[in-house]
């Protein structure tokens, strides 16, 4: 099973690893696109101005035009340690066992815009890129990812199940056919059901949890379901591929 979990934009600072490698990171089939963008971030970073507007940055996030300006250099740690935020605080990543961080290593990749994906254990530093960005001189970071990271995401997953937490954005970067998603919503007293963001995340980050705790290899929604239930978390299968979690 591979569960593919969304970034954040907000990200630890740090590490005690290397410099960027990008020969290190999984599917190298990325590897190209990848020192493309690095190298793009980087060369952007020396226009502050530039750098601002096509990131959405604000006039205090100055620091994060500091992270692009040294990604090849500053350290690096675990994905599953860099990226920060709702998700990742209820995923708790930092309570696994040694065993359990082996496992979330195997089971837990994170899309990104500047990486395609990477998996949980994948040694990468701080940066700044989301997946609605434009980068100067290129097209759109969907038109550039789409062509190649879907494939490099199914020879990835190997057969195996592939349960896709990513929102709709990096889906669009890279979408799997056939891949289990889930759709978290708030029931109101009346009935009536909408998405909150907050709620989204949170949920999303206690699935990713109890399938990297379950000793159970998932193999469709319906198994997918029972882990989700197990949790303690309100569930329903919408279809063969969709399930919706209920807050």
């Amino acid at each position: 099973m591979l569960v593919l979990l969304p970034p954040s934009e907000t990200k630890s600072d740090g590490g005690n690893g290397a410099p960027l490698d990008l020969g290190e990171l999984s599917m190298p089939q990325l590897t190209d696109t990848r020192e493309m963008l690095v190298q793009a971030l980087v060369d952007l970073a020396a226009d502050s101005e530039a750098s601002m507007r096509a990131l959405g940055l604000g006039a205090t996030q100055a620091d994060e035009i500091e992270r692009n300006a040294k990604l090849w250099v500053s350290a690096t740690r675990p994905a599953l340690e860099r990226y920060t935020g709702v998700l990742f605080d209820a995923l708790d990543a930092s309570s696994f066992t040694r065993v359990q961080r082996e496992k979330a290593y195997r089971r837990l990749a994170m899309g990104s815009a500047l990486f395609g994906a990477v998996r949980a254990g994948d040694p990468i530093p701080a940066y700044r890129l989301s997946g609605g960005s434009k980068l100067p001189g290129f097209g759109t970071l969907q038109a550039l990812w789409k062509p190649e990271l879907t494939d490099a995401l199914v020879a990835e997953a190997a057969g195996d199940l592939v349960v896709d937490l990513r929102s709709g954005v990096y889906q669009q970067l890279g979408p799997v056919p056939g891949a289990v998603t889930a759709t978290v919503l708030t029931e109101r007293p009346d009935g009536t059901r909408k998405v909150v963001s907050h709620f989204n995340k949170h949920h999303k980050g206690l699935l990713a949890r109890a399938l990297v705790l379950t000793r159970a290899e998932p193999s469709d929604v319906e198994s997918v379901a029972r882990v989700t239930s197990k949790a303690g978390l309100r569930v329903e299968v919408a279809s063969s591929t969709e399930m919706i979690i209920l807050t």
